[in-house]
């Protein structure tokens, strides 16, 4: 893998990661599309590190705030989000340590990833069309947060997205644009945290593979992360999400279709 190779990927993770069109798909698709070599699911990871930075970043006030309260007044709107924060994040956990070998062979397959895109991308165009979206975030509850946490489960399919499919419960639990996409960012710091802590053993074991590719690719995730961030709250305050389901709707038909001509 080439560093532009590398930088590309970062920017297809710190596009897709946060836009609901999904991280994962792209960083499987983009090898098999070019017939670069695919840099497996470690670099996948790294790559995600970058995500996790600018998420960590954009939200910190709130992160400080929703942990702080979390610890010393669990009674409070913000003490109870941070445990709605954990409780949602335990379904994504357990399932990517019980499918970690599955998501590194079979669940990268083009014809999976190209029917989840078109799948979820129906159901996208489904909840932001008939969700009642009057319940802003600070008003969330158990119920809605344990569902887009069993949701987010989903997500280890590449595909579905992680923000796609958090976004799409959320809305059809009748969460605002905005709230269901500030849940989703906020769920994906502890999920990619986890995530990353579990290569970490591999990566202490494997310095090598921490090389400037590495690094440059988590460098432009952790930029376009932050910029997509920036841009879908603005975007979703006076638009709906139709752009990304037809772009779900065409990757994924150009996905069968290659698949067949090949």
């Amino acid at each position: 893998m080439s560093t532009l190779q590398a930088a590309m990927l970062g920017l297809v993770q710190g596009l897709g990661e946060f836009l609901p069109i999904s991280s994962s798909a792209h960083l499987v698709l983009v090898p098999w599309l070019f017939k670069w070599n695919d840099p497996g699911l470690t670099f996948d990871i790294a790559l995600h590190i970058g995500t996790l930075i600018a998420v960590a970043i954009y939200f910190w006030k709130d992160w400080l705030n929703l942990i702080t309260k979390g610890l010393t007044n669990i009674r409070s709107t913000d003490g109870r989000l941070f445990w709605y924060l954990v409780v949602a994040t335990i379904p994504g956990a357990v399932m990517g340590f019980l499918l970690e070998k599955k998501a590194e062979t079979i669940f990268r397959e083009p014809v999976l990833i190209a029917t989840m895109l078109i799948l979820l991308g129906v159901l996208l165009y489904w909840a932001d069309r008939r969700g009642v979206k009057n319940i802003e975030m600070n008003r969330i509850t158990f119920k809605t947060s344990l569902l887009i946490g069993l949701s987010q489960a989903l997500a280890i399919i590449p595909g579905v997205s992680r923000s796609g499919i958090t976004m799409t419960m959320g809305l059809s639990m009748g969460l605002t644009r905005e709230g269901a996409a500030r849940f989703s960012f906020l769920l994906a710091a502890p999920i990619i945290f986890g995530a990353a802590l579990v290569k970490l053993p591999f990566l202490i074991s494997h310095p090598s593979v921490v090389n400037i590719n590495f690094i440059t690719g988590i460098l432009v995730s952790f930029i376009t992360g932050i910029l997509s961030i920036g841009f879908l709250l603005r975007y979703i305050q006076t638009r709906n999400f139709l752009p990304f389901v037809w772009y779900r709707f065409i990757l994924g038909s150009l996905v069968m279709v290659i698949v067949l001509m090949r």
